[in-house]
C-alpha cells in the first residue's frame, strides 16, 4: 500500500480500520460486565500513567495550550471520566421495573467513528474510547492533522493496556494519515454505526449530513455575567482560574464579560491583583485585528500565552499576565472581540442592571454560542432564577470557573470532553456525552395490569360515537368475528337510553331484465337466492307490505327479534337466520361483519346489492 496515492492509500486505511475494528466489536460483543469494565480500567490507568508524557507531546506537536493543565485534562479524560462511569451497568439487563413490568437490555451499538480536534487532542481521545469500549463499542479514531502524533500516541497507549488484560486491541484505532477525504468516508462507512464528533460548525454539520446517527459538539460563546450581588473577589478568582485552564481552550471557558455597572470598577480591579491586564483603546483595537479574521477567530491565536497573544498583536503586557481584558462597546461584526476566541482573551460589557446584562448576554449566545454554556456570579434568587429560566445555554455554572464545571471537573455535571448543544445549535442532545449516548437499550414490556379494563373503558367511550361496542376482531363479548358471539347484559345496557338506526337502506331488486334491475326493493330484508337454480332462475320472493319500523323504545341490542314485517311475511331461500340478517342490518355500513360493501365478493357490482 505504500506504493499508492496518499490520499487513496488514506481512503484505503479507512476501510481497512473500520474492518478491523468490527471484528474486535464482535469479539466482545458477549463480554460480562466485569470483562468490559476490566478493560476499560486497564485504559484508564494506562492513560493516568501516561499523562504527563501524552500531555507534553501535545502542547509540542499543536503549539497549543500548557502542559501543566494538559496533564490535568487528561487525568480527568482517563480516571476521572472512569469513575463516573465504572459502577454503571452497560451489559445485559440494566433495570427491571416490577411496577410498569419494563425490562431494559443494554446490547453494544458498534464501530463508534471519533473526531477529535487539536484544542484538547489527547484528553477527548482518552475519554472517547473510555466511553465507547464501555458498552462493547469499538472505535475508529480520526484525528486533527495537526494532533495525528499525540493521538495516535495515546491509542497507542491504551491499545497496549487492552491487549494486557487479554482483550482486542483493535477495540481502538486511530487514523496514520487523516485527510479531509478520509474523515468524510469514515463516517459515511456503511459499518460504522454512530459519529461522536467534537470540532467546529462545519465538521459537526458533516457529520450530521452522513447519514449517520451522530453526536456533534459545536463551538461556544459564553458570556459569563457577575451581577451586583454576587461575590466579587471569589467571581474574579473563579474567571482567572478557568481562563488559566490550559489557555482556555475549552469551548465552555468565558469569553465575555458582562458586568452589573455598581460592581464593574471592583471586579476589573480584583481580576488586576490576579495578573489580568486591561487594554486601553489602542490596545483593543490592535488586539481585535489580530483575533477577528474576516468574522471568524484567527486558528493562530488558539491556546496561547497572554503575553504572546499582546506580542502578536503589536503590544507588550507582562509575561505573567493571566488574561486580557478589552472593552466592547456592543455585539456583532461592529465589535470583533464579541465572537468565541479560544484563549484568554476575555471582552468586557458594562451594563446597567441584571435585566441589561440578560439582554446582553442573549445577545452574545445568539452570536455562535447558542445552547452550549454560561456563567452566572449571584447572591440574588431572583437574579440566579432569570439566568436558568431565560437563558438559551445547556449548561448554566453559577458562581464557579465555567471551564472546570461544564464539563464535569468542579461541577457534579457528567465528566466528558464533549458538550451536547441541543438542537438550538443543531445538535441531538443538551447532555454531557457519556457511554449511554452511544449503548443500544432495548426494551421488553409486559400488558399493564389494567389492560382489560382500559381497553373495555376505551372502546365504550368510542362506542358513543359509532354505536360499536364490540367491533369486528376486538375480541371483547359481542365480538361478530367470534363464533357465536353475544353481548352481556350489562353491555347490551350500556347505551339502552339511545336509539340507533341503520343506515343500511335495503338493497335494490335484481332481475334478468334491465326495468326489473331498476325497481327498488321495499323489504328492508336481503334478497336470498336457492343454492340450485342458476342466476337466470332465482326468484325474490318479495313481501306485500314494507318492514314495520322497530319502536322508539326498543334497546339498541335484543335478544328477542320478531320476524321482519309480522308473522304474515314470508321469504324463502335465504342462508341466514332472521337474528343474524337482524346483525349485518345493525352494523351495515358501519361494520359489517363481512366487511365494507366497496370491495366485497359479496356485492353485485351492477347493482349494488348484497349476495351474502
Amino acid at each position: 500500500m505504500s506504493n499508492l496515492d496518499p490520499d487513496l492509500r488514506a481512503l484505503q486505511e479507512v476501510r481497512d480500520y473500520v474492518e478491523r475494528s468490527k471484528k474486535a466489536c464482535e469479539a466482545v460483543a458477549h463480554y460480562s460486565q466485569g470483562e468490559i469494565d476490566n478493560v476499560c480500567r486497564a485504559m484508564a490507568e494506562a492513560g493516568a500513567a501516561a499523562a504527563y508524557d501524552l500531555g507534553r507531546l501535545a502542547v509540542e506537536e499543536t503549539g497549543i495550550g500548557r502542559v501543566h493543565y494538559k496533564v490535568l485534562k487528561n487525568l480527568f479524560g482517563s480516571l476521572g471520566i472512569w469513575e463516573s462511569i465504572k459502577g454503571e451497568k452497560s451489559v445485559g439487563i440494566l433495570s427491571r421495573d416490577e411496577k410498569t413490568g419494563i425490562v431494559e437490555v443494554g446490547t453494544p451499538s458498534g464501530v463508534i467513528a471519533g473526531i477529535i480536534p487539536t484544542t484538547n487532542p489527547t484528553s477527548t481521545a482518552l475519554g472517547k474510547a473510555l466511553i465507547s469500549v464501555k458498552g462493547r463499542n469499538s472505535i475508529v479514531i480520526s484525528p486533527h492533522p495537526r494532533a495525528k502524533r499525540c493521538i495516535g500516541e495515546t491509542v497507542e497507549v491504551m491499545r497496549r493496556a487492552i491487549e494486557r488484560v487479554g482483550a482486542p486491541a483493535d477495540l481502538v484505532l486511530s487514523l496514520s494519515n487523516p485527510t479531509i477525504e478520509s474523515t468524510g468516508a469514515l463516517m459515511k462507512h456503511k459499518k460504522v454505526a454512530i459519529i461522536l464528533a467534537t470540532g467546529g460548525s462545519g465538521l459537526v454539520e458533516a457529520a450530521y449530513s452522513s447519514g449517520k446517527p451522530a453526536y456533534g459538539v459545536g463551538p461556544g460563546n459564553v458570556p459569563c455575567f457577575v451581577d451586583r450581588s454576587a461575590d466579587v473577589a471569589l467571581a474574579a478568582r473563579a474567571v482567572v482560574t478557568s481562563q488559566s485552564f490550559d489557555n482556555g481552550t475549552l469551548c465552555c471557558s468565558e469569553q465575555a464579560l458582562v458586568l452589573d455597572k455598581p460592581i464593574a470598577e471592583r471586579f476589573l480591579a480584583e481580576m488586576t491583583k490576579r495578573g489580568a491586564y486591561l487594554c486601553n483603546a489602542e490596545e483593543t483595537d490592535k488586539l481585535a485585528k489580530y483575533c477577528n479574521r474576516r468574522g471568524h477567530m484567527n486558528p493562530d491565536v488558539v491556546g496561547l500565552d497572554p503575553w504572546r497573544i499582546a506580542e502578536n498583536a503589536g503590544f507588550r503586557v507582562p509575561r505573567e499576565t493571566s488574561v486580557l481584558l478589552a472593552h466592547q462597546g456592543g455585539v456583532g461584526p461592529e465589535w470583533p472581540l464579541s465572537i468565541e476566541i479560544l484563549a484568554p482573551v476575555l471582552s468586557v460589557h458594562v451594563v446597567d442592571d441584571w435585566k441589561h446584562g440578560c439582554k446582553v448576554s442573549m445577545e452574545l449566545l445568539q452570536y455562535g454560542g447558542l445552547g452550549h454554556t454560561c456563567a452566572v456570579h449571584a447572591k440574588d434568587e431572583r437574579v440566579l432564577d432569570a439566568w436558568f429560566l431565560e437563558k438559551p445555554a445547556s449548561r448554566i455554572i453559577v458562581n464557579g470557573p465555567s471551564s472546570q464545571g461544564a464539563v464535569g471537573y468542579s461541577t457534579w455535571l457528567m465528566p466528558s470532553m464533549s458538550l451536547g448543544c441541543s438542537p438550538l445549535a443543531g445538535n441531538i442532545t443538551s447532555d454531557n456525552i457519556t457511554f449511554k449516548h452511544l449503548l443500544n437499550v432495548k426494551r421488553a414490556a409486559y400488558p399493564r395490569k389494567d389492560w382489560d379494563a382500559v381497553e373495555r373503558r376505551d372502546h365504550e367511550r368510542v362506542a358513543k360515537f359509532t354505536r360499536d361496542l364490540a367491533p369486528r376482531g376486538s375480541g371483547l363479548q359481542g365480538d361478530p368475528a367470534i363464533s357465536g358471539g353475544t353481548f352481556s347484559p350489562d353491555v347490551r345496557s350500556a347505551l339502552k337510553n339511545e336509539r340507533v338506526q341503520s343506515n343500511w337502506q335495503g338493497n335494490p331488486v335484481t332481475a334478468s331484465s334491465p326495468k326489473a334491475a331498476s325497481a327498488p326493493s321495499t323489504t328492508g330484508v336481503p334478497r336470498s337466492f336457492s343454492d340450485t337454480a342458476s342466476s337466470s332462475a332465482r326468484v325474490h320472493a318479495a313481501p306485500k307490505a314494507p318492514a314495520a319500523p322497530a319502536p322508539a323504545s326498543s334497546p339498541i341490542y335484543s335478544t328477542s327479534v320478531s320476524p321482519i314485517g309480522g308473522a304474515s311475511q314470508v321469504y324463502s331461500g335465504s342462508a341466514l337466520s332472521v337474528p343474524e340478517i337482524q346483525s349485518i342490518m345493525s352494523h351495515a355500513g358501519s361494520g359489517c361483519p363481512l366487511g365494507p360493501c366497496k370491495g366485497c365478493g359479496h356485492q353485485e357490482v351492477q347493482t349494488g346489492a348484497c349476495k351474502a
